[in-house]
């Protein structure tokens, strides 16, 4: 012990951390725990295994049908030609066509878009919609590009995708950097080949091209609902439960949103520009004022809240911590600091397979990703059977059927779990699987 105690506390973390990685998956280095494609494999084997799943189906559903490599040349403001390098994942379409956003950022890799392509498959399982899972990206940084060079860009990798996208084979959307607009540009791309209007080839476009009501919220909404019914399933109380929202972009901020407007108390908020704490709860409507005319939510003082460390946030005491940002938020380096009773991810991937198993010790209920954030696709699944019937509901129409297919997957991955006893993220791999794999039987194997 005497010698322990002059190691450096850093060292000593991280050497505690590389101890636990190496206890949990032998074969798992710490910076392979960060790569989601193996995060994503590592749970579909185990859900394959406790299925006892055909070695076969097992061998075809681990590996995408298609994966796309396109270089996106564009001519720049300033009259240069850059060229940029763009990806398209289909993984599965088993059960219909696939689905999935599109992502724009410096960071995208071959690697991360297999894995939310393989997410969103078993994903659209998960909530019983007929999609199989697609994702694609561009490497670039949206946010140094003007709307001409990203409508440019956008135009081209619709063009160089031409052959595989459309509202019967691959159904694109909005990710992180992209948004309606570009949905637009894609619709309006695809359209002018085909020389007719093709609204349904993609979904999160704007209401007026055929984009659907509530398809914004839909993430968010989701996001509450699974909360609610993990609130009555836990015999908990939406009074006095205390949430902690990390990531107050479209799916943060209106999860949020609605949970403020049930009664939950909002503690926190963590962006990245900072922390937000007030222990009495915080007025998301006034911060949501507040972040319209600055910007950012530095600043918002209201009824005392005050600016906070966003990592000394994260692990305070909480009855939900959503963590709506990015993947990999949660690791074996912060897991067994966190705080809270559920954890609801709204995020694709933001928890790792060392830090699962540090939260199972510690007894967190995991809402995970694949149920919890379906809210989004399930909506996406609307605008499209929308698109293409020409009859579009209101509102409280879409709520209303997002609400029923929410509480039924959750009650399904809750039978799931109880009945193979395993935990929810297994549970919803398990049941997720399951369904593709019964398609995927039936339709057979064409040689």
């Amino acid at each position: 012990m005497a010698t322990e105690s002059l190691v450096p506390a850093t060292e000593r973390k991280e050497a505690t951390e590389r101890r636990r990685t190496q206890a949990f998956f032998p074969q798992l280095s710490i910076e392979e725990e960060l790569n989601p494609w193996l995060a994503q494999e590592a749970r579909f084997d185990f859900a394959a295994k406790k299925l006892n799943l055909d070695d076969g189906i097992w061998k075809l559903l681990r590996h995408p049908t298609r994966e796309l490599i396109v270089h996106i040349p564009v001519m720049m403001d300033d009259g240069h030609l850059e060229v940029f390098t763009g990806y398209r994942v289909q993984h599965s379409i088993s059960r219909g066509p696939s689905k999935g956003g599109v992502r724009y950022a410096p960071d995208v890799s071959l690697d991360e878009v297999r894995a939310l392509a393989s997410w969103m498959t078993w994903k659209c399982a998960v909530v019983n919609i007929p999609f199989g899972g697609a994702k694609g990206g561009i490497i670039c940084d949206p946010h140094k590009m003007s709307q001409g060079e990203l409508e440019r860009m956008t135009r081209r990798y619709t063009a160089e995708l031409m052959e595989f996208i459309g509202p019967e084979k691959d159904v694109p959307a909005p990710d992180m950097g992209t948004n309606e607009q570009t949905m637009a540009w894609m619709m309006d791309t695809y359209s002018m080949h085909m020389r007719q209007t093709v609204t349904s080839v993609v979904t999160g476009k704007p209401v007026e091209l055929g984009g659907s009501r509530g398809r914004l919220e839909a993430t968010g909404r989701g996001i509450s609902i699974v909360c609610d019914h993990a609130l009555k399933h836990l015999g908990m109380a939406v009074s006095g439960c205390r949430v902690i929202v990390q990531g107050f972009g479209n799916v943060g901020s209106n999860a949020a949103k609605l949970l403020f407007e049930k009664g939950y108390s909002i503690i926190g908020i963590i962006d990245l520009d900072g922390g937000l704490a007030n222990p009495r709860g915080i007025d998301i409507h006034a911060l949501l004022r507040h972040r319209a005319e600055a910007g950012t939510i530095v600043g918002f003082g209201f009824a005392g809240a005050e600016q906070v460390d966003p990592a000394e946030l994260f692990a305070r005491e909480c009855e939900i911590l959503i963590p709506a940002a990015t993947e990999n938020v949660i690791t074996s380096r912060n897991a067994a600091d966190l705080k809270c009773r559920i954890l609801c991810e709204g995020a694709n991937g933001p928890t790792t397979i060392v830090a699962d198993q540090i939260l199972a010790e510690k007894q967190v209920f995991i809402l995970p990703d694949i149920l919890a954030n379906a809210g989004g696709v399930t909506a996406s699944y609307f605008e499209w059977v929308q698109d293409r019937m020409g009859y579009f509901w209101n509102e409280a129409e879409v709520n209303r059927r997002l609400d029923l297919i929410m509480s039924e997957a959750f009650d399904a991955v809750i039978s799931y779990a109880k009945a193979h006893n395993v935990n929810n993220r297994i549970a919803a791999y398990m049941l997720a699987v399951d369904r593709v794999a019964y398609t995927t039987k039936q339709r057979g194997m064409y040689a």
